[in-house]
């Protein structure tokens, strides 16, 4: 891993955590599921039109429709659609460090019942992950936390670790990166604005941190993120690329704590360090695991 992959690594931990913080702000003044669909419709819109500025094809492969709308409905429309209604709720760093925990999920599936190997310090690393789980969990159940908002989260966190698992061995390939990105984000507008348009009323209250927060979420965490995740991958691999997963309840929990004010506890403190550690410790285990 280079210095480059060093700072892309970081770079996107830091803005894909700070993606809940912008949820948050959004969701106190527009509906959850509207806003969504619209956000995606505007970063699926603006994907392709840089597709065309940079000449990509527009036509996908098998692999790359599988990817894209296995994305589109799990990724954007069920994980990060849930994660929306559930800020309603519950706070943006609860929610980032329920949805850090999905490469603990994709390891657990994947030895339990894929047949993937795991080593001890593995194993051991799912063990801690989830014990920190259970210790955050405990004091906000204590201080009265949403359980609807809670369990939509870690829905969603399912929903993308099965995406994730499904797309083993399926690659984006063909050049045609920003094409790929922009379809799925128009899969998952097009998955939420049916659900929208049934339950929801489509007003909104107007303010500057409303268009900021929106603005942000497009541009930044919606479209600048997943480029750079996609680069890190092509250019270290999925595997390690995923160890950087281990900095999202910090950075979840940091940006949430600037600029909402979010209380954090001792325990919240303690079990982000142990899910942390645990992530770390899974992730590492799987590149050491030797290949047949």
């Amino acid at each position: 891993m280079d210095i480059a992959a060093l700072v892309m690594g970081l770079t996107f931990a830091f803005i894909w955590s700070s993606a809940f913080t912008s949820a948050r702000i959004i969701v106190a003044s527009a509906p959850p599921l509207a806003v969504s669909s619209v956000r995606f419709f505007l970063a699926g819109c603006v994907a392709l039109v840089i597709a065309r500025a940079l000449g990509q094809s527009f036509r996908l492969t098998r692999n790359q429709w599988r990817a894209t709308i296995i994305f589109g409905v799990c990724q954007n429309a069920l994980y990060l659609g849930l994660n929306f209604i559930a800020m309603q709720w519950i706070e943006a760093g609860l929610a980032s460090i329920i949805a850090s925990t999905m490469p603990l999920i994709v390891a657990l599936i994947g030895w339990m019942m894929l047949g993937d190997r795991l080593p001890w310090s593995g194993v051991a690393g799912l063990v801690l992950g989830f014990g920190g789980v259970l210790v955050i969990m405990g004091a906000r159940l204590e201080a009265g936390v949403s359980l609807p908002g809670v369990a939509l989260c870690i829905i969603g966190a399912l929903a993308l670790a099965v995406a994730t698992l499904s797309l083993r061995g399926a690659t984006s390939g063909g050049g045609n990166l920003w094409v790929v990105l922009g379809y799925q984000m128009l899969i998952g507008s097009a998955c939420l604005v049916i659900p929208a348009a049934l339950f929801e009323t489509w007003t909104y209250t107007p303010s500057i941190g409303l268009t900021l927060a929106f603005l942000y979420t497009v541009f930044i965490p919606g479209i600048t993120a997943t480029w750079i995740w996609f680069l890190l991958v092509g250019r270290i691999g999925a595997v390690k690329a995923a160890t950087f997963h281990f900095l999202n309840p910090f950075f979840g929990v940091l940006v949430a704590w600037i600029f909402l004010d979010e209380q954090i506890g001792v325990m919240d403190i303690l079990g982000v360090a142990v899910i942390a550690v645990g992530i770390l410790m899974v992730q590492l285990a799987k590149q050491n695991v030797p290949r047949i």
